[in-house]
């Protein structure tokens, strides 16, 4: 056939799919609308259904992107969302191109370890095909079992969507599962464990981030099926976020609105996920994204995580604070109290500081307590600010000795001692001028004349100092500087740091 005129009722079946389908590849046609359209002189003809049918799916491979590998059979939720049915084949339809609609998700994943994977099996190809392989026909069908649709993207990472909350969760749980070599999801509807070649693959960890449940954030399909739009941006953000707290574990951040709607659609008719506790859900405060607030929660799947939704009181009043900026004591006493309960509830540390921090040699979950209260009082009773913005810089450093202290708090640790610590230097220098005016009533007798004598030591003293460091007498300073470079070598090593470590 070289013209549709040319159809008759003795023309093969296969003759006509052969004609359509060069219109498809030609790209003279790539909608099935515009097939049907095409087709309608001929369509009285109940031999061409079958055979638009099978063109319908060389449409979709050609034109639908992302979207190629979805059925109405095995993704009728995404179906209904994502495509406009046709009035005469009604399992046939139109990609729709713009997706203004609540019931959408997006879930971005990154797997840890992929790169270093790669530099390991260089001399070992087969290995990297497996890993292949695993990233693109096992996570497409444990997302087909969820009735979701993925597709990897940039080497180490994944995109899925799914039409519902629970099944963005539910696919994100299986994949970290078939990765992780974990039964977190313990659904026999959806099989994650690995097989063949694949179970030799070593064990990955992964972050991810889903968005989505929103009519407000808008995605839109491009013309290759490709996906754009602010909702995609920000589960990448989430994404990330997951990254920088949990560097080497899998972790789940999503924004609020998926937990509510998760929420709302197990109220009636409870999903596996629901029925068996699988999952909780801990408010982590707002993340900024490009000028946007994302309200967002940490989905706690793994048991010794579990001890944090114990900290969700305490987390929620210091978000509370801080938003409404009661930096004046309620936010330090929030601080502490977050702090405190993180001690007493995550699992036994004992730690060694390279120096005594008040007087104790080691600090324990108990002593890391005490230590909470006598930073609070120092504050609030004592007035003794220094003292108290000083202990929060000690935390962080102590913190950073403690194994698995979780990020999200000492985040919130540091950027409140960073806030404090803008307000010290300017309070301690108005403060000094307070004490060189009420010298004379602050200090009695000898004390006064011992606070004068200090005060001309030290500034004699600094400038001294100074006129000697500049002094030519002074022998090899370049040498003493040179050396030191050489002696902390491994501390001086530059990189700059792009993505995660």
């Amino acid at each position: 056939m070289k013209d549709l005129t040319e159809y008759t009722e003795t023309t093969s079946e296969y003759e006509l799919f052969c004609f359509l389908h060069d219109k498809v590849v030609s790209r003279e046609i790539t909608r099935f609308s515009q097939l049907r359209e095409f087709a309608a002189p001929i369509l009285k003809s109940q031999r061409i259904h079958p055979v638009l049918m099978r063109v319908f799916e060389v449409v979709k491979k050609l034109n639908w992107g992302f979207f190629s590998d979805m059925a109405k059979e095995t993704h009728l939720r995404l179906w209904k969302e994502l495509v406009i049915p046709d009035k005469v084949f009604p399992d046939a339809g139109d990609l729709k191109d713009t997706l203004q609609i609540s019931n959408l998700y997006i879930a971005m994943l990154d797997i840890h370890g992929y790169t270093q994977f790669c530099m390991d099996s260089r001399k070992n190809l087969s290995m990297m095909h497996t890993l292949d392989h695993a990233m693109n026909t096992e996570a497409r069908r444990i997302s087909t079992c969820c009735q979701a649709v993925s597709q990897r993207e940039r080497g180490d990472e994944m995109v899925i969507v799914a039409a519902s909350a629970t099944d963005v969760l539910s696919v994100t749980l299986a994949i970290i599962d078939y990765f992780g070599k974990t039964s977190v999801l313990n659904d026999p509807a959806i099989p994650t464990r690995r097989e063949g070649n694949a179970d030799a693959l070593p064990v990955f960890k992964i972050s991810a981030g889903i968005t989505g449940g929103n009519t407000q954030s808008p995605l839109i399909i491009t013309e290759k099926g490709n996906l754009a739009g602010f909702l995609l941006n920000s589960g990448a953000r989430l994404q990330s976020r997951a990254n920088e707290l949990s560097g080497k574990e899998s972790r789940i951040m999503i924004a609020k609105q998926v937990y509510m709607n998760y929420i709302k659609e197990n109220e009636k008719d409870k999903s596996t996920l629901s029925r068996n506790n699988v999952i909780s859900f801990l408010d982590t405060g707002q993340i900024e994204f490009k000028g946007v607030q994302i309200p967002s929660c940490e989905v706690i799947f793994k048991e010794e995580d579990k001890y944090k939704l114990k900290l969700s009181d305490e987390m929620t009043q210091l978000f509370n604070s801080t938003k409404e900026n009661l930096w004046e004591q309620k936010i330090f006493q929030d601080l502490m109290a977050l702090l405190s309960k993180t001690a007493q509830e995550m699992h036994r540390f004992t730690v060694t500081p390279p120096s005594p921090i008040n007087g104790m040699q080691t600090i324990t979950n108990d002593s890391f307590v005490q230590l909470c209260r006598t930073a609070s009082r120092a504050y609030v009773h004592d007035e003794d600010y220094s003292t108290a913005v000083n202990m929060l810089k000690t935390m962080i450093s102590l913190i950073g000795q403690i194994p698995h202290f979780d990020r999200l708090i000492l985040d919130y640790l540091k950027g409140i001692t960073d806030k404090y610590e803008l307000l010290l230097q300017s309070y301690l220098e108005t403060i000094d001028k307070e004490i060189d005016s009420r010298a004379q009533n602050i200090f009695q007798s000898n004390y006064l004349k011992a606070w004068h004598a200090a005060k001309n030591a030290v500034t004699v003293y600094e400038k001294l100092k100074a006129m000697g460091r500049r002094s030519s007498e002074v022998p090899k300073k370049k040498v003493l500087w040179y050396n030191l470079i050489k002696q902390k070598a491994n501390q001086m090593e530059f990189v700059l740091h792009s993505g995660k470590k």
